[in-house]
């Protein structure tokens, strides 16, 4: 008989992550939940996108935490395995803090990122 096997959640939510999303959902009546996803862009390679969802994609990845939803786009799940997602405040900004073990830099203004597939950052990871 075959084992179930679980898999890890893609990506998880501190405290103050979970708070903000479910805040965003109460803003936006229609929402299904936060879609989180990765495209090509500046000086670093990558940027990670967001937005409110009012619809699950056909592939979409859904990761609850106590209430708060996020819709992981099926080409980002690679790239976003094992990722934690924090909300910060400080004096000058308030944003979401993508904690990503398949980041292997970033640009200085920190509006983009370098990113690899979660297996090529496990490779790399033991070749170090």
């Amino acid at each position: 008989m075959p084992t179930l096997r679980m898999m890890p959640k893609v990506v998880t939510l501190t405290d103050a992550a979970v708070r903000r999303v479910n805040a965003l959902m109460a803003a936006n009546p229609g929402a299904l939940g936060l879609r989180i996803g990765v495209k090509k862009g500046g000086c670093a390679g990558m940027e990670y996108t967001m937005a409110v969802a009012e619809q699950k994609g056909p592939h979409d990845e859904v990761v609850e935490q106590e209430g708060a939803v996020l819709l992981i786009e099926p080409s980002a799940i690679m790239y976003l395995l094992g990722t934690e997602m924090d909300f910060k405040t400080d004096k000058l900004a308030s944003q979401f803090v993508f904690n990503n073990p398949n980041q292997r830099g970033a640009c200085g203004c920190g509006e983009s990122v370098n990113l690899v597939p979660a297996e090529s950052a496990q490779r790399l990871a033991q070749q170090d």
